[in-house]
């Protein structure tokens, strides 16, 4: 059995992974920035379950999440950085600190948290770091233009550091999540202050159609906590796992428009060369 760390299990998807890793059998950190709201999980699986209070915009509380990690299990052997908010905002219309905000909850925060976990996988040679993602992370479009920079930014970053830590035996995965039934567009949406009445019309409706439909999505938050332990057992788990029918389409859809697109202008892309000199 692992030693999981999970980063915002009071609700939707983080609360589905620590269920089913606890279920599973797992030892599991299970964190939230206010505990009492996953105070049950300890009250259900006892010792395996230790609560403890995480904003990952606090280094201090990352640290002390990780030493309450080793003290109660030895160490982590699966990390899932799950803790985020939405914006919901026009380009022009994002506040300033709001933006500021919302990538150290979903980028900076994830990256700390990493920072403070590798040394203990660096030194036992092995470890999964998972990180939850979105849609919006491979495919932008309005209202989500700032939310989709945050998960862009964790796309590369995940990238990069697969590549950096494969040879130390750890295993680094990105989850990408489509429309799934969660809070995400309720308690954990946060949106621009500042609207301007000429994005209306597109972004203004999206902004409606998404706080509308969060509570009739298809997605069921529990298969996302499934895929996520049967990735956690694979000797070759994938770099990237999209889940939803939704996420499919529309990353097959920028894949073919993007291709269509390099072979449209492939002459100019290729003619930016000095002349070869005779």
């Amino acid at each position: 059995m692992a030693r999981w760390l999970i980063t915002g299990c009071s609700t939707g998807i983080g609360r589905e992974i620590a269920r089913a890793a606890l279920e599973a059998g797992h030892s599991v950190v299970v964190t939230a920035r206010r505990p009492e709201s996953v105070a049950d999980f300890a009250d259900d699986f006892g010792d395996r379950a230790v609560v403890v209070a995480l904003d990952v915009t606090d280094k201090a509380q990352i640290g002390a999440a990780v030493r309450a990690a080793d003290d109660a299990f030895g160490g982590i052997d699966v990390l899932v950085n799950n803790a985020g908010n939405g914006y919901l905002s026009a380009i022009e219309e994002g506040e300033d600190d709001q933006v500021r905000k919302l990538f150290d909850t979903n980028y900076f925060g994830v990256v700390d948290t990493i920072k403070a976990v590798l040394p203990g996988m660096r030194e036992r040679q092995s470890g999964h770091i998972v990180n939850i993602s979105s849609m919006t992370g491979l495919v932008a479009n309005p209202p989500n233009g700032y939310y989709s920079s945050t998960k862009f930014a964790l796309e590369a970053l995940t990238e990069a550091l697969a590549q950096e830590v494969e040879p130390m035996g750890i295993k680094v995965t990105a989850i990408e999540p489509g429309a799934f039934r969660t809070d995400w567009a309720a308690r954990s949406m946060w949106e621009s202050s500042t609207p301007i009445g000429a994005y209306d019309e597109n972004v203004g409706a999206r902004k409606t159609m998404i706080k509308e439909f969060a509570n009739h999505l298809p997605g069921d938050p529990r298969k996302v906590a499934e895929a996520v332990l049967l990735v956690t057992t694979l000797d070759e788990p994938p770099l990237r796992l999209l889940l939803g029918r939704d996420v499919l389409k529309a990353v097959r859809d920028k894949l073919a428009s993007f291709s269509a697109s390099i072979d449209e202008w492939e002459a100019i892309t290729k003619d930016v060369d000095f002349p070869k000199s005779r």
